[in-house]
Parts: C-alpha cells; structure tokens; sequence
C-alpha cells in the first residue's frame, strides 16, 4: 500500500524534509502495521536531521508515534488488528502515516489516556523514568537540577521529581518558561544567561545538588560539574548544544569524586518485560495525577519542517504532536 510520509536524503537544517508518497509493506512475521493517528516530535529528531547521530540516507525520521494495528504478519500474540498502540524505537521512521513495526515492541494504551496524549508522552516519559529511577534515583529530601525545565522531558520530570520528594530546580531560558516550569513541579528556577554554578550554589547553601540532569551537552558540562555535590552524579542525556567534549577524569577528582553516566532509553528496556514494567510505572504514574500532559503544539505531518524550526528555536513548550 501507498501513503505518505518524511523522508530525507541528506543531513542538513528542517529543508531537507521532503513530504512524499511511499510504499508501505505489509507486516512480516512477528510483525504488525500501525495506522499513525498521531507522532511525538523530539529534540532527538533534529540530530537524526543533522547528521549528529547519522543513519543511513535516504532515511525516514521520528522515533514515537501511537496509533490502531491495521494488520499483523504471521507469529503475532502480543497485538491484534483493531489494538489502540504506541511505541517508540529505531530505526527513525514515524513521520509517517503507516508503519510496519516489531510487534513486541508496541504498548497497548490505556483506557483513559487519547492517542495524542501517549504519542506526546512516551519516549519523554520513559526518559524520566529513567533518569530519575535509573540514572540517578531520586531520594525524598534530594536537590536536583534539571535543564530545559519548561520542555516535553523538563515538564514531566519536574512533576514526577516533586512527587518523589526532590526539590527541583529547574534551568530556563525566558520568564515565561520559568512560570510553566513552576507550575509543573520546580521549587526554583535558575535562568540560562545566569551564571548557573553560582546560582546553584547560592540555593543550595553552597552544597550543589545531589544530581544534575543535563540535556544541553557541550555549552553546559562543565558548569553542571560545578553544580553538584561531592559525590553527585552527572546525568548527560542530551546535546542540543552539541555533544560534549572530552575531558580528563581528574575534572571530577577536584569536584570531590564525582560521577558522570550518559544513558540510553533502549539500554534500560532491552526486553518486552522490561519495556512493559516501565510503562506501567509511567502510565501508573500519569493515572495516579503524578504529571499531566501538556500537548502544547500540533503540526500536520507535512508542516514537519516547521515544527523542527520552532523547536530548534525554543519556540515550544511541554510536547508536541505531528498529525497525519
């Protein structure tokens, strides 16, 4: 079958986004074919763009979406054709208005929880999971920072980091982002144009912070250093300012015995039992009121070039969806 979609045969900036009609097989075995009603957009989805972590050309984009199974290939127990689903994996391809995906890696979506909401929710909600339950699990009473306080991970991770007990503080570049990222979970907010380390230090009594969450990467590394506390942790899981450079180890010797991890989501659920357990900590979590999702932004899958400018721009804020 024929349907249209993202495709890029070159690395570059959000024009070498082409809206075009492509050949959608039919699923495999162990396979099954979703009908997209809705897609995550992702910072990530700009260094896919970019070439910061290149793939093969020409290439389909977007590693969310949720959506109905539309057909399933022979061997399928964990989907049936009619399931509301969503997912998120590699290769990058859910720019899309069909796709044909490995069946044990889609997630029935709750009762309660709109397609929108889970494609919106479910690589950044995971990725708060495993930043504040995997990276560097949050105790009661714990100081935090966390960059891009007011974004789609920034929002749900605040919200989930308050519930756990943490005091967030949150990192934002605009008076209006600080007031969204107070009103989503951070006690205090320190602004990017500060000087961050300082900033931290004066908040926490000259302490520093138990961990940082740090998804700008090279701009901010070493100030993020500076923020924590003997023995912290460093939690680099992002690049939007480029990826970070190399540095001797005796840089966390002079922080008074640091330590520095930079995860991956697909490390911490490898399995289906995995993926499952997570997700039911996440959607527990959503059910319960833990967080509420924001879907701030919608774009139609064509206008997805647009959508990359706005968020490269800061435009954004909470999460965004392409529509198909």
């Amino acid at each position: 079958m024929k349907a249209n979609a993202i495709r890029m045969h070159e690395y570059g900036g959000p024009e070498v986004l082409q809206f075009v009609e492509v050949e959608v097989p039919d699923p495999g075995p162990g396979e099954a074919r979703i009908r997209h009603s809705a897609i995550g957009l992702n910072l990530i989805d700009t260094y896919h763009r970019s070439g910061l972590y290149p793939g093969t050309l020409p290439a389909g984009l977007g590693s969310e979406a949720a959506g109905v199974i539309d057909a399933v290939g022979p061997g399928v127990s964990a989907v049936k054709v009619g399931d509301r689903v969503v997912y998120t994996g590699r290769p990058p391809d859910s720019y899309s208005e069909y796709r044909v995906f490995p069946a044990e890696r889609l997630v029935p979506i709750p009762d309660g929880l709109e397609d929108e909401q889970a494609a919106a929710v479910l690589l950044k909600g995971l990725t708060a999971w495993y930043l504040l339950h995997r990276s560097y699990p949050v105790n009661p009473g714990d100081d935090v920072l966390l960059y891009a306080a007011a974004g789609g991970v920034g929002t749900l991770a605040a919200q989930w980091g308050r519930h756990l007990g943490a005091r967030v503080i949150g990192v934002v570049s605009t008076e209006e982002k600080a007031l969204l990222a107070r009103q989503n979970g951070c006690a205090d907010i320190v602004m990017a144009h500060d000087d961050i380390a300082a900033r931290v230090r004066e908040l926490t009594n000259e302490k520093g912070v138990a961990a940082v969450y740090d998804s700008v990467g090279k701009d901010t590394f070493m100030a993020s250093l500076d923020c924590l506390r003997p023995h912290g942790v460093m939690v680099s899981f992002g690049n939007a300012s480029g990826p970070v450079a190399p540095f001797a180890p005796a840089e966390l010797a002079k922080r008074h015995s640091l330590y520095v991890t930079r995860p991956v989501l697909f490390d911490f659920v490898e399995s289906r039992d995995e993926l499952l357990a997570a997700c039911e900590a996440l959607f527990g979590a959503i059910s319960a009121g833990v967080m509420a999702i924001h879907v701030n932004q919608r774009y139609a899958l064509k206008d997805a070039a647009q959508a990359h400018r706005d968020i490269e721009a800061r435009k954004t804020t909470g999460s965004t969806v392409l529509l198909p």
